[in-house]
């Protein structure tokens, strides 16, 4: 669908160009005058932007000045020249990848705003290195209801996510992608303003969002990123207009800082495929690794990927770039790399074999499983509307699949499995939930909240639509910049 270029968002006050000259300005104002300035409705200099970050990262500035700050930009917004600026000294708070020349052009990455049930990652890594990528994927952990990329790893015995970048580097080398944590060394100014964001109620400026994105990114020395936007009732953005907004931001901020950003808008209402959980979800990965799994996650793997390989002129079109990963999924070349990440990852190689080449049963036999398996059936007859995955995910917080906060430990065996799909038809009494929980029996008012995330109507059984939305595109990219 042609759409004209990207629109300021809301959250970004009008005036600056994405990545303008520095600001002309030599000397920065103290903090406690750039706090108010920014409160009163100013604009801050690159010069007020490098001082406030270089406040963070050397632990002059007060906790309280950090939320202070934070809050005077969720309320007063930032433009895009600010926000470069922004995302630029996150960057450069710590230390740099680097990487052999002769890889330029190939290093690429893939970010998501966070969903319930959302595996991607752990498809699309090893699949983009199969198709000739270099992926240095830096990854977070869940909180709240949203499950976390390292979280699904850790649950496979002896992976590590810690890896210096001497280790990515040689990560790359043998395999050709990594998924790894934020590091002290790595971008670790936004590690802190990422922490207090949470405990401040700033999560949701659209201007933090794309700095914090993109600082990680930038440090990966990339030339082409792809970011899963999503939007609905269990994702940061509830609407696809807010998700539009923070496309639009990250794809014009990505754009003055060199880097070629496209954003995919997914909806975020129903889970991503069947199972939620750690284990359950590398269980799942590992289906799809094997040219199989819900058609729904298959479907998200190969259209970002195919839109990441297009954007990095690695294929003609965007459906070029998705036969070519659909191809590395089927002729198990993806789980190949899968299995020699593992590896390379502190996962013990026979593990890795077994799990790689092994029956979803035996899968399930390797990783950590929950203590007991409880089935939810349904209250009538009807066709699967709408299974809502918020309801869902904050039950099985309670239950231990998740976090409140930060450093929290998780239950990885705990999660649940979706038995019905979207569009089926399901009879009075047919069970579509099986939960794995470690703890007792749920509770009256847990089942009751998971009985309500099943929406069923009257209409005849239909197929399931895509979660895949639009696509917004840098405007030198192509004809147009949103596309369906």
């Amino acid at each position: 669908m042609a759409a004209p270029g990207p629109a300021v968002p809301r959250g970004f006050l009008p005036g600056g160009g994405s990545g303008g000259a520095p600001d002309p300005l030599p000397e920065p104002k103290p903090l406690l005058e750039l706090i108010r300035l920014k409160r009163d409705g100013g604009r801050l200099g690159e010069a007020d932007v490098r001082a406030f970050v270089g406040a963070v990262a050397d632990g002059s500035a007060q906790g309280a000045q950090i939320g202070a700050m934070l809050m005077a930009i969720r309320l007063r917004g930032m433009d895009m020249e600010e926000t470069a600026a922004l995302t630029r000294a996150l960057a450069e708070s710590g230390q740099q990848l680097e990487w052999p020349e002769a890889w330029q052009g190939q290093l690429v990455d893939k970010h998501s705003t966070g969903g319930v049930g959302d595996k991607v990652s752990l498809v699309l890594a090893p699949a983009l290195a199969a198709c000739g990528c270099k992926v240095p994927m830096i990854s977070g952990r869940g909180l709240g209801h949203t499950g976390g990329t390292l979280d699904k790893l850790e649950s496979i015995p002896g992976f590590t996510v810690i890896q210096s970048p001497e280790q990515m580097r040689k990560l790359l080398e043998q395999v050709g992608c990594c998924i790894v944590g934020q590091s002290e060394k790595l971008v670790p100014a936004d590690g802190i303003l990422y922490a207090a964001r949470d405990v401040t109620a700033t999560v949701d400026s659209l201007p933090l969002i794309t700095a914090s994105i993109l600082s990680k990114k930038a440090v990966e020395g990339l030339s082409a990123l792809v970011v899963d936007v999503k939007f609905g009732e269990a994702a940061v953005l509830p609407s696809q207009a807010q998700a539009r907004e923070l496309a639009a931001a990250l794809v014009g901020v990505g754009a003055g800082l060199g880097l070629r950003v496209a954003a995919a808008l997914t909806a975020m209402d129903t889970p991503v495929g069947r199972s939620v959980g750690h284990a359950l979800e590398v269980e799942e990965a590992l289906l799809c690794l094997d040219g199989a799994g819900p058609p729904d996650l298959r479907d998200l793997v190969t259209r970002l990927g195919g839109a990441l390989l297009w954007l990095n002129r690695q294929a003609e079109a965007q459906a070029e770039g998705a036969a070519r990963v659909a191809a590395a999924l089927d002729d198990g070349s993806a789980r190949g790399r899968f299995e020699r990440m593992l590896a390379a990852q502190g996962v013990d190689p026979g593990l890795a074999r077994a799990l790689c080449s092994g029956s979803p049963a035996r899968r399930r036999e390797l990783l950590p499983r929950a203590r007991e398996r409880e089935e939810l059936r349904a209250p009538a007859d009807g066709t699967v509307e709408h299974i809502r995955a918020l309801p869902l995910a904050l039950v099985l917080r309670e239950l231990g699949a998740g976090r409140s906060r930060a450093g929290e430990p998780i239950r990885p065996g705990v999660g649940a499995e979706l038995l019905v799909g979207v569009g089926q038809r399901l009879r009075c009494g047919a069970p579509w939930l099986r939960v794995h929980r470690d703890g007792p029996a749920l509770s009256g008012p847990q089942r009751r909240v998971l009985q309500g995330a099943l929406v069923l109507s009257d209409r005849a059984p239909f197929a399931a639509p895509s979660l895949f939305a639009e696509l917004v595109l840098p405007p030198a990219h192509g004809p147009t910049d949103t596309q369906k």
